[in-house]
């Protein structure tokens, strides 16, 4: 996996990606939708460090990274719930509003943006928006950051209603854009992307690149794989 960061003076860092895999041509859509940790930024270092510094302060301080990462994609009351038996509402409630501010103050400072993500969202055709579990102010902040926000022509998060797997954050966009489901290709990394997909009835692409369980991603039977975003370029294999 390779990632840039646009505050690092263009360095690369070299991980486990591999290079485009299948035969299968993606079309070219009227609207992308684009979940965001995972799939357009490699931002594990910074949310999972974040959700750390919160559970340093509980009964379980040495969560590692490689276990937190299974979890983006999902609400963190889900992370919470299951490492904390019987945890109380409210007191999940309170560690997710210490883990937004502790990620606030990190300024996404360890965050990456993937390769060929830029070129690709300049250069793919179609309306683009967002469908990602992170609010819509912070998701605007991210695609400023890395370069991507002039390329948007909609950022939808997730504001106030259910998360993924719920199709709403999808439907949002679809909405303001008042297309047609099936005008619409969701590109994730997680099981929750492809659920929501297919929940709202739009065509899926699931990226191997990012965080999420292939196998539970498979499980919902994407339209598409890739293992690098400018494959949805057209005349690029899927």
């Amino acid at each position: 996996m390779s990632t840039e960061n646009p505050a690092s003076n263009g360095n690369v860092v070299n991980g486990n990606g591999g290079g485009p895999k299948g035969s299968v041509a993606i079309p070219v859509f009227p609207v992308y939708l684009f979940d965001v940790d995972g799939t357009l930024v490699d931002s594990a270092p910074d949310i999972c460090g974040a959700i750390q510094t919160v559970l340093a302060t509980t009964s379980k301080p040495d969560v590692e990274q490689a276990f937190l990462q299974r979890y983006i994609g999902f609400h963190l009351i889900d992370l919470f719930k299951d490492l904390f038996e019987g945890i109380s509402d409210e007191d999940t409630d309170n560690l997710v509003t210490q883990y937004r501010a502790v990620y606030a103050e990190r300024h996404h400072s360890a965050t990456l943006r993937y390769p060929n993500v830029l070129e690709t969202i300049r250069k793919l055709p179609g309306l683009k928006s967002t469908a990602t579990t992170k609010g819509t102010p912070t998701t605007r902040i991210v695609l400023e950051l890395f370069g991507l926000l002039p390329y948007f022509d909609h950022v939808q998060g997730t504001d106030g209603f259910p998360s993924k797997p719920s199709p709403e954050v999808i439907l949002r966009s679809v909405e303001h854009f008042g297309v047609e489901p099936g005008d619409c290709l969701m590109i994730g990394d997680a099981p929750p992307d492809m659920e929501a997909g297919r929940r709202a009835g739009v065509k899926t692409c699931g990226v191997r690149y990012g965080y999420g369980d292939l196998n539970r991603m498979a499980q919902w039977q994407p339209d598409y794989w890739i293992d690098d975003l400018s494959q949805l370029l057209p005349g690029d294999a899927g």
